[in-house]
């Protein structure tokens, strides 16, 4: 297997070149083949490259026959500023899956949107972090077909028994980032993950409050909400389910997990494939 490690997202800083070395050799051990984009470390502020040059990077990799897939390292602000430089048909006709998190939420949901192409929301860097025996082997595991634990995520029913749906979304401000361009998914039908790293009460409440006046919240099968780290780490009285139901009705079925979000622990998720859970026991 070979893939591409590319960055769409901030430069990641030269001092941390002996981390994305050890990636490198942890991927070579686990019998993965790399090939490193021209644009991973920053060069000006955050920038490793300018927008379209990161696009292009990314291009390269669908283009190249040998590239069995795509793993994105970065995260930060800056990847929508890949997303109208990239070359859809290219993408579309040369389907593989892209892998990554939190602001690639950008790029995931744009690429599904615009060609129906599936992605990994998942950071490849948990194979080397502090939960590395453990993702090594749910990593290991799920590209040799052992297993799919890796994208099993356990899920408790806040509301509702059952949710059945193409998963849209995942890092929440990344999200709301793509209203009212065209890469911003339709909603109709599909489960809305929602996830965290940053974000007090104010800033929570904001998104959700944008969500619901965009008419999200009404055209949705169910909705699952990962980890929010930030807000719950501060133990607030209202809990993020609590910020939620402001504005939905009973009748959207609601799960939760541990298992997806910045946590170095967390599973990946298939954002434009379909997903159904169910309640267990019911």
């Amino acid at each position: 297997m070979k893939v591409g490690i590319a960055a769409c997202s901030n430069g990641i800083g030269i001092n941390r070149k002996p981390e994305i070395d050890e990636l490198i050799s942890t991927l070579n051990m686990l019998n993965v083949e790399t090939v490193l984009a021209p644009h991973i470390y920053s060069e000006i502020e955050e920038y490793s490259g300018t927008d379209k040059e990161r696009a292009e990077d990314l291009c390269s990799f669908y283009k190249d026959d040998s590239i069995d897939a795509i793993y994105d390292i970065s995260g930060g602000d800056l990847a929508n500023g890949v997303l109208r430089f990239l070359d859809y048909d290219l993408i579309k006709n040369h389907n593989k899956m892209l892998w990554g998190y939190s602001d690639l939420t950008t790029v995931l949901n744009a690429i599904y949107t615009v060609t129906g192409n599936a992605g990994m929301l998942y950071q490849i860097r948990n194979i080397i972090g502090k939960c590395k025996d453990i993702q090594k082997k749910r990593f290991c595991d799920y590209i040799n077909g052992v297993n799919n634990e890796l994208v099993t995520p356990e899920y408790d029913f806040l509301q509702g028994n059952s949710i059945k749906g193409i998963v849209v979304g995942g890092n929440i401000r990344c999200f709301c980032k793509l209203t009212g361009t065209r890469y911003f998914p339709d909603m109709n039908g599909k489960i809305l993950l929602l996830e965290a790293f940053s974000g007090d009460i104010g800033k929570l409440a904001t998104m959700f409050n944008q969500l619901d006046d965009m008419g999200v919240f009404t055209k949705v099968s169910g909705i699952i909400l990962g980890t929010f780290t930030q807000y719950e780490r501060e133990e607030h009285v209202l809990s993020v389910y609590d910020l939620l139901k402001m504005h939905i009705n009973n009748e959207v079925p609601v799960a939760k997990t541990k298992d997806i979000g910045h946590g170095q622990d967390a599973k990946g998720i298939i954002i434009g494939k379909e997903l159904s859970i169910s309640k267990i026991n019911l």
